[in-house]
């Protein structure tokens, strides 16, 4: 695992200059493949060359990259096990960075604190997967399953609460009670921005009920993919928090805003005792499991 985030991190350093520099995306993926854990040198330089940000934040990123780089080069010396969290963190720091260089000049919104959200939803998957498979469905074998389930299910479909992004590894079907847990998520943070004059914005889910074909593929280019996955009981769905989908003509509001407006209404289910949730950094999603 450490391995593997030390190649991400590395990769993304190098893939931030290339693109800098024009190269194609060819040439890109060429380069990262041939990279060698034993030549990867973190070069500051690449983190703060961040022309969307001022002068002041680049010094301040900066900084915060030479201090996160000695604190790994320490961790790797000592064979810390915290290494493996330190890069996990760096990657996800320029993730957010990403977000916010995206929306470049969007307007901001006052939201409330809750902390790393990583340790704020961090329900595990076998607290998730015992009332999954309390309340939720059978686990599915094929499309033709779906008419034979234990308990209904209520198939979902774009509306003005969410919309429901295009599904590769997974089924448009919940439970009811998840199905209504959705709609109540999406309808808060509408509201909820709108009341913050950030406009009109819709959730949006990118995956929802899987069979145990589809996650034995995810698990082999996804490492957030369990073979247990609670996404089988129909009790779970992941909403993006990296894109929103504006209604209308609204003007634009920061990314890392409706991120950390979204985690206000996931709080505040998880503190009703409506659901679980789950904080994923490497595919950037809330993983959420309804338990009532």
């Amino acid at each position: 695992m450490l391995r593997n985030a030390l190649k991400t991190l590395s990769a993304i350093c190098i893939l931030a200059a290339m693109a800098a520099c024009g190269h194609s995306s060819s040439e890109k993926d060429s380069y990262a493949e041939t990279i060698s854990l034993d030549e990867w040198q973190p070069d500051v330089a690449l983190f703060a060359d961040r022309p969307e940000e001022s002068d002041s934040q680049r010094r301040a990123d900066s900084i915060a990259d030479e201090e996160m780089i000695a604190k790994i080069d320490t961790a790797l010396v000592n064979s810390s096990p915290a290494a493996d969290s330190l890069i996990e963190d760096a990657i996800a720091n320029e993730e957010n960075r990403s977000i916010v260089g995206r929306n470049a000049g969007a307007g901001r919104i006052y939201v409330r604190s809750l902390g790393r959200l990583a340790d704020v939803f961090n329900d595990s998957n076998h607290l998730q997967l015992a009332h999954a498979e309390r309340i939720g469905i059978t686990p599915i074998s094929d499309v033709r399953s779906l008419y034979r389930t234990r308990r209904p299910i209520v198939k979902v479909e774009t509306n003005k609460d969410f919309r429901v992004d295009e599904l590769t590894h997974s089924l448009p079907f919940l439970v009811p009670e998840a199905e209504r847990l959705l709609h109540d998520i999406g309808r808060s943070f509408h509201d909820s921005v709108a009341a913050r004059n950030g406009g009109d914005y819709r959730i949006i889910v990118t995956s929802v009920l899987r069979t145990p074909t589809t996650v034995r593929k995810l698990t082999r280019i996804n490492r957030n993919a369990v073979s247990k996955s609670t996404h089988q009981y129909a009790t779970t769905f992941d909403i993006t928090y990296t894109r929103f989908e504006p209604i209308g003509d609204s003007d634009p509001t920061s990314a890392e805003d409706l991120k950390n407006v979204l985690a206000e209404v996931l709080h505040n289910l998880r503190a009703q005792g409506r659901c679980l949730v789950k904080f994923e950094r490497k595919s950037p999603c809330f993983h959420i499991t309804v338990i009532q």
